[in-house]
């Protein structure tokens, strides 16, 4: 029925074009909102300065003590959502990450913060001692088991009214799938 926004979380959709957005974005960015909550379900949310291991992990240091770490020990589901801050209203592009969260294991705590110091600049690179047990700082991980992007409202590939998160997926290497190609979330 035109004008009732469309329930594009109803699918799940691949292919290069929808899935691009979320390396982009990931590498685009330097910082993410991080959603928790604590054990009796009180949000909070915080910005955090992020490094992406691929698509499907996200680092990052905290004080072990801040009012996020201590949600992620509690309940380590998470919510995050990567965005341009400076964009034009009518203009922004989003992902939003669904995950689950948890220190780095001590054995691949080097590894980790190899992978965050080549996102900061020369002068503010981590070494063993920014963290625990020397330092203030421990480094965590989020596990992304879904991720979803920004469907601006008025979209025409997807005729919805208000804005939206859809459901995207990696494409599958073995299936042709050309970039453009429309896709169709009428329906419920």
């Amino acid at each position: 029925m035109a004008g009732e926004p469309v329930d594009l979380n109803s699918r799940r959709v691949g292919g290069a074009s929808m899935w691009a957005t979320v390396p982009r974005l990931l590498a685009q960015h330097h910082y993410l909102v991080l959603g928790t909550a604590d054990s009796e379900g009180r949000p909070w949310a915080t910005p955090v300065f992020y490094a992406a291991d691929g698509e499907h992990r996200i680092l990052w240091v905290s004080a072990p003590d801040s009012r996020h770490s201590r949600n992620i020990a509690a309940r380590p589901e998470v919510a995050i959502t990567v965005f341009d801050t400076h964009a034009p209203i009518g203009g922004a592009e989003a992902i939003y990450l669904e995950a689950t969260a948890e220190p780095v294991p001590d054995d691949a705590r080097a590894a980790a913060l190899a992978v965050l110091n080549t996102r900061l600049p020369t002068g503010h690179r981590m070494g063993p001692d920014d963290l625990e047990p020397a330092g203030p700082l421990r480094v965590y991980q989020a596990a992304i088991a879904s991720h979803f992007i920004l469907i601006r409202g008025g979209d025409t590939r997807f005729d919805n009214v208000t804005d939206a998160r859809l459901a995207v997926t990696p494409p599958d290497p073995g299936t042709p799938m050309s970039p453009d190609r429309p896709v169709c979330l009428h329906g419920r």
